[in-house]
């Protein structure tokens, strides 16, 4: 905890003769307002990652899978950008992104698709459901047989 609070230590000097409340609280808001105009992570207008000065790369996805990479991009605090293109049928999709963060997006793209993949490989968690189903069936109907094979002694 400790650790956390002294990460947002900063260091505000104001020069004046005489310094009020009201001085003190109007230099801190536009403190405060600038520091949320350049820091700026996640999901973002493609204007706005443009605006950092850095050169950026792009990668198309499909429709159906937008939204679970946004996760791992998340995860992975990456700066990008998503963008539908209309001009052609099925609209297309891309993802822009920091060419600086290729590395980084190389990571996230690799985790999600091999999440996607092991979803594709694993059954629904209703077949799931209804196997565990059978089997304690089954399991209970073994040990009414082995009841009544033992006899009303034990």
């Amino acid at each position: 905890m400790q650790n956390e609070v002294n990460a947002e230590v900063i260091a505000l000097c104001i020069t004046g003769g005489k310094i009020t409340g009201q001085i003190l609280v109007s230099v801190l808001k536009k403190f405060l307002d600038a520091k949320k105009t350049v820091v700026s992570h996640g999901k973002q207008t493609l204007k706005k990652l443009m605006a950092q000065n850095c050169q950026l790369s792009n990668i198309e996805v499909t429709d159906g899978n937008i939204k679970s990479f946004e996760k791992y991009a998340r995860k992975y605090n990456m700066d990008f950008s998503l963008k539908k293109d209309t001009s052609v049928s099925p609209p297309r999709y891309f993802v822009f992104f920091k060419a600086r963060d290729a590395d980084i997006m190389t990571a996230a793209f690799k985790e999600y698709t091999r999440k996607e993949f092991n979803k594709e490989k694993s059954p629904p968690v209703k077949e799931k459901l209804e196997q565990s189903k059978e089997r304690a069936a089954k399991h209970r109907e073994m040990e009414r047989v082995k009841q009544r094979e033992r006899g009303p002694e034990h």
